[in-house]
Formats: structure tokens, sequence, C-alpha cells
């Protein structure tokens, strides 16, 4: 998401602090999109998770996690973390925003100094990226803030094959496992499912907490048939079954010290899945660090 922080949305900054008693089902329930409150879900919970009834009536299970650190280790402050993903050789691929600095990087795992693949022009607001193995070989889909426009490129050489059009906004971008599909987010609380050759929208669902929308879905990683994703202006990570919207775990990862310069812009934002494991990499807008950690039940 873009670092225009508009009056509406300072009053989201309080959010993590008036939360910070609350657990985290409380604090994505205070982001949903909706009239009324959703129900806590932590009323409820036992042995990590929490019931409620959705839309339809029916009883549904949200799991609670925490995102313990397993390991600490620099990352470059000058980015402004819009996606995140690890690289086939192991590096991290890092898709950047702002106007005039918007590009591609890699850098090893703990370097702090990223190599630059590609330079957005300056009138790109860069946003997620995913990387997606073609018919033709690996690609790079790199989404835009508010040019209404997806980049395609060599995942080898950063050639630029292509650029695609979209209407409304790009926020964050993931490629499903083993499918042709890619999601997005768009910042209200819908992902759409993509065809990952040509970025044809196939289809839209909601995201929902319990029946309530949650808006502001920032920051995606596909991992096996689910989606993991960062809400904006919260540490909270959903994990959403991409076929239903539907959210069924709820990751805390408020535990994560954010050692940025101070900016109300610089949250977390930046979710990798470590291949092979079940650990990721998290982070945020510029910061000096990178975590490895774990989700771990809430008992």
């Amino acid at each position: 998401m873009p670092s225009h922080t508009t009056p509406a949305l300072l009053a989201l900054l309080a959010l993590p602090l008036t939360l910070m008693g609350c657990s985290s089902a409380d604090s994505v329930s205070d982001s949903a999109s909706s009239a009324s409150s959703s129900p806590s879900l932590s009323s409820s919970a036992s042995s990590g998770e929490a019931a409620g009834s959705d839309e339809e009536g029916s009883t549904t299970t949200v799991e609670r996690f925490e995102a313990n650190v397993i390991e600490r280790v620099p990352f470059d402050a000058s980015l402004f973390t819009q996606g995140l993903e690890v690289t086939p050789n192991g590096e991290v691929l890092v898709g950047t925003g702002q106007y005039g600095e918007s590009g591609i990087f890699t850098l090893p795992v703990g370097s702090d100094s990223a190599q630059q693949h590609v330079g957005n022009e300056d009138d790109v607001f860069g946003e997620g990226l995913t990387q997606y193995d073609s018919a033709d070989g690996p690609l790079i889909w790199q989404l835009s803030w508010d040019s209404g426009e997806a980049y395609k490129y060599d995942a080898e050489s950063y050639e630029l094959l292509d650029t695609v059009s979209y209407p409304g906004e790009g926020w964050g971008l993931c490629s499903v496992d083993d499918s042709s599909t890619l999601v997005m987010s768009d910042g209200t609380n819908e992902l759409r499912h993509l065809d990952g050759e040509s970025f044809e929208e196939q289809s839209r669902v909601p995201v929902t907490l319990d029946g309530q929308a949650v808006d502001n879905i920032n920051e995606l990683e596909c991992v096996d048939v689910e989606v993991f994703a960062n809400v904006w202006f919260s540490t909270d990570i959903l994990r959403i079954d991409p076929a239903t919207g539907k959210v069924t775990g709820i990751v805390d990862a408020s535990g994560l010290e954010n050692n940025a310069e101070e900016d109300p812009d610089h949250v977390l934002n930046g979710i990798a899945h470590i291949p092979d494991t079940d650990e990721y990499f998290l982070t945020g807008k510029r910061w000096p660090d990178m975590y490895r950690v774990s989700f771990d039940p809430i008992s």
C-alpha cells in the first residue's frame, strides 16, 4: 500500500497502541469493514481456536497463532518493501514503492545491501510482486498502485516482456502453488483470481472474518492452497481460503520489533514463505531487520 496518510487513515494509526492488550482476533475485528463490531474470537477460544458464525449461520473455526522469532538478520533499510518472496537460489526478492524509487531488488539473506534489477518510471508507485512458472519459463509479475498496470518480466534477465492493464488499484500479489492462478489484493475486502499467463481476471471473492468484511488486505503470500495476507497498519496476518475468502487463521506478529526510523508508513509489510520449511521471513517498509519466524499455535 502507498504512503499517503489521509486524515481518515490517521485514525487507524492508533489501533496498534490501543489494542496492545487485546488478542490478535480483536485487532482484526476492529479493522473489519462493518457498521457493527465483529465478535471477539478470544471470548470463545480453546486450544488456540475460536468459534464463530459466518453470514450463512454455519459455525466456523478461526485458529490463532503468534509469530515466534527464530532469527533476526540485517535487511536493507532503504527499501520501501511492498512485496517479498524467496528466489529459487535462496535470495530474497523485493518489490518496492514510492514515486521515483520503485523497482525490483534482490539481496542475500542477512545482507543489508540490495541489488537493483528493475527501476520503474518515476510516475509509477510499485506494489506487490510474485514469481510465476509459466509455460515459457519463470516470470515475475509486479503491480503498480494507481497506474492500473502490471509488469511482466523474465525472472532471470529481468527483461520487461509485457505491460497489462487492470481496473482499480494494485496492492498485493502471489502465485498459487501448482496452479496457473495468481491472487491479487486491491485495498478492499476482495481478492481477485487472475490468469498467470495473461493477467486476465477470472473471479473475485470477498474476504470475511465471521461474516464481517475485512478490507485493507495488503501484501500476500500463497502457500500451498492458502493465502497469508497482512492488513495495512495492523500487525496481524490473516490466513485465508482463497476459494471462499474466509479467514481461517490469524497470526499475531506484534512481537516483532519495528526498528525503522519513526514514520507512520514504516509498518509491517512483507511475508515470504521459506521453501521446504514451515518458516517465514517477515519485514516491513524501510525496516533494517528481517525476521525468520514460525507461526505457532496459541494455547
